[in-house]
């Protein structure tokens, strides 16, 4: 039998080459450090989620693919082996790259507005809703018209009404 080599290896082959090419930086995303004293480890994986990474903005350091965030991790895991609290290094990376890093953000005066505004907001809509409905049940309450007669005010055909109104 004399088989002709098919197609579909070789684009099989290509479709595998690229999924790998595709995803092999969140294999490279995966952080493999490891302190020795598991509290401090803990302590580690905690900050590093809590750090946003500056090149990605929507993801952690710990989550993030790119090397800015794994040059944060190795300042991280630094600063902690050192001795750091978890408040200096927060502070550290806070002074280094702003309030921005911070996926929760520190209360301030600066920003208050931003954790006030919702409960603000809620309370002139409920003020709201409430004086509408009080407003709609006073004129429901005013209007002494037969709700009948509302479907029955004119029963006259419309071919006499165009007439006698051209009178």
């Amino acid at each position: 039998m004399n088989r002709r080599p098919s197609m579909r290896r070789p684009l099989r082959n290509a479709a595998v080459a690229a999924l790998l090419l595709v995803s092999a930086p969140y294999a490279w995303a995966i952080d493999t450090t490891e302190i020795p004293d598991p509290a401090l480890q803990a302590r580690y994986q905690a900050l590093t989620h809590e750090l946003r990474c500056m090149q990605c903005q929507n993801q952690s350091i710990a989550d993030s693919p790119v090397g800015l965030a794994s040059d944060l991790r190795r300042e991280v895991q630094k600063l902690i082996v050192d001795g750091k609290s978890d408040d200096e290094v927060r502070a550290w990376m806070k002074d280094r790259y702003g309030a921005f890093i911070l996926f929760r953000p520190e209360y301030s005066w600066r920003n208050a507005w931003l954790w006030l505004a919702p409960f603000v907001l809620l309370i002139i809509g409920a003020f709201t809703a409430l004086r509408v409905v009080r407003q709609r049940a006073v004129m429901v309450a005013s209007d002494a018209s037969d709700p009948n007669a509302d479907s029955a005010i004119d029963e006259k055909p419309v071919e006499q009404k165009s007439v006698e109104e051209k009178r």
